[in-house]
C-alpha cells in the first residue's frame, strides 16, 4: 500500500507543484471562497465534480493549509462525507482528519525543508518557512 508521503510526492512530481491551489486547478477541482462562519473549509463532490470550499474570512496563510487539507480528502477519501458521518453515524472520522492533515503537511512542507532548519526552534522554523507554528510542530512530530 502506498503511503501518504509517497502519494504526495507522486502528485507533486506529476503536477510540478506543491501549491494545493495549483494542483486542485490542474485536477479540475473547483475551489470556492465563501462566508462559512466558524467552518474553515470542507470538501464535497456532486455529479462527478469535486469542490473545495474555503472560508473567505480566514487569513491567506491558513487558506493554504485548508486547501491542502481538503485536497487530501479529495485524493485520499474522495467518497467520504465526513459531515454526514459525524452527524448520522457512530463512525469516528478522526482517522480521516489525521490523514488529511498529514497529506497537507507533506504537501506544503517537505521533510528536506524541516531537516535544513533542524537547529532552529519551532517558532524560528515557522518564520523561515512562512508557515503556522502548529503545522511545523505537526510536521516535526513525524520526522524520524
Amino acid at each position: 500500500m502506498i503511503s501518504i508521503k509517497e502519494q504526495v510526492e507522486s502528485l507533486c512530481k506529476r503536477y510540478d507543484s506543491r501549491d494545493p491551489f495549483e494542483i486542485a486547478r490542474q485536477k479540475k477541482i473547483l475551489v470556492l471562497f465563501e462566508p462559512l462562519g466558524t467552518i474553515r473549509g470542507y470538501y464535497n463532490h456532486c455529479y462527478r465534480q469535486k469542490f473545495i470550499h474555503i472560508n473567505e474570512e480566514v487569513p491567506r496563510e491558513e487558506q493554504l493549509f485548508i486547501c491542502a487539507h481538503e485536497l487530501g480528502h479529495a485524493i485520499l477519501h474522495p467518497n467520504a462525507n465526513t459531515p454526514f458521518l459525524v452527524s448520522n453515524t457512530f463512525f469516528c472520522v478522526n482517522k480521516l482528519e489525521i490523514e488529511a492533515n498529514r497529506f497537507a503537511a507533506d504537501l506544503i512542507c517537505p521533510d528536506e525543508k524541516i531537516r535544513e532548519l533542524s537547529g532552529y526552534t519551532i517558532s524560528e522554523m515557522a518564520a523561515c518557512l512562512g508557515l503556522e507554528e502548529d503545522l511545523v510542530r505537526y510536521k516535526c512530530s513525524f520526522l524520524p
